[in-house]
């Protein structure tokens, strides 16, 4: 059933899937952001590999799983990404509700908001609602950067800086593999360093708060800033899947509500649980399981 102004609300959940690579584990929900298809540092392998074995009633794609900027720029396209959709459309034939949520890499999206493709649907954000009925607002992130807003040249060039910086890390990191150290990003050190970036981050997670709380939302799911984080703000909760550039991260969802944080070591295969975490939040109740919305 469909609300006016291209909100569409969610049927009834899904019965559990089995995946077609029988996975090792099961969630009832699962968010990945910033995948970045076209660049040379998109962990397209590492992804494949954590969807192999891990299987959802819901999946969210939350925002810049495809980089327009990079590809016009540099057109680069991979069998390694068909592989990737193909994956992710297998899933939806396979009873997984998809959301692709639109990201500034991704605006070319925009001309789709609304449409649905038999389970796959493609929204600018979301309302998840969660196993205890709490309400979750689900949005990429760069609505608030006042950057993106104002300048987005500015943030193109960012961008490109942020690519060469990403290329530097490649190859120091070889180095020190073959000295016999493990992997150790520059560009998170980097921006870690820098106040003001350790004040944006402060300053966009207050942010992505308040807009939670303007949907009447217990909590917030984003991507954007490329750093994975669950931590209550308030009586709100906060969380960001982070990115499959360098962290290799996603949220999950239990059959119980409760969330947690997951980082993907390609090395190994092995999932690491970075946060484990229940929620202890008064939510609204609600029947919909998730509302999309197209403005």
């Amino acid at each position: 059933m469909s609300e006016e102004k291209g909100i569409a609300s969610g049927e009834a959940s899904p019965k559990p899937t089995v995946g077609d690579d029988d996975p090792k584990h099961r969630h009832r929900a699962i968010w990945i952001s910033d995948v970045h298809l076209g660049t040379r540092h998109a962990q397209v392998n590492a992804l494949l590999d954590f969807l192999k074995d891990n299987d959802s009633q819901y999946l969210y794609i939350v925002g810049d799983f495809i980089d327009g900027w990079e590809l016009k720029r540099n057109w680069r396209w991979l069998d390694d990404y068909n592989v990737l959709i193909q994956k992710i459309l297998r899933k939806s034939r396979k009873n997984v509700k998809v959301t692709f949520i639109t990201g500034n890499h991704d605006e070319f999206l925009e001309d789709f908001v609304g449409t649905e493709f038999g389970r796959v649907k493609i929204a600018r954000e979301c309302i998840h609602t969660t196993a205890d009925k709490k309400r979750i607002l689900i949005l990429h992130g760069h609505q608030i950067d006042g950057m993106v807003q104002c300048s987005p040249w500015l943030e193109k060039l960012g961008s490109a800086l942020y690519q060469w910086i990403l290329d530097f890390n490649y190859y120091f990191n070889r180095v020190r593999r073959r000295f016999g150290f493990g992997y150790w990003s520059v560009a998170a050190y980097l921006k870690m360093k820098a106040k003001s970036a350790v004040k944006y981050v402060n300053d966009y997670e207050d942010a992505m708060i308040q807009m939670a709380q303007k949907r009447r939302a217990k909590g917030v799911i984003c991507g954007h800033i490329h750093r994975a984080e669950m931590k209550p703000i308030g009586d709100m909760l906060y969380m960001n899947s982070g990115d499959w550039i360098e962290s290799c991260t996603a949220l999950v969802e239990d059959s119980k509500g409760r969330f947690r944080l997951l980082k993907f070591h390609e090395e190994t295969g092995e999932v690491e649980s970075i946060e484990n975490r229940q929620t202890e939040l008064k939510g609204i109740e609600t029947n919909a399981n998730t509302v999309c919305s197209a403005g």
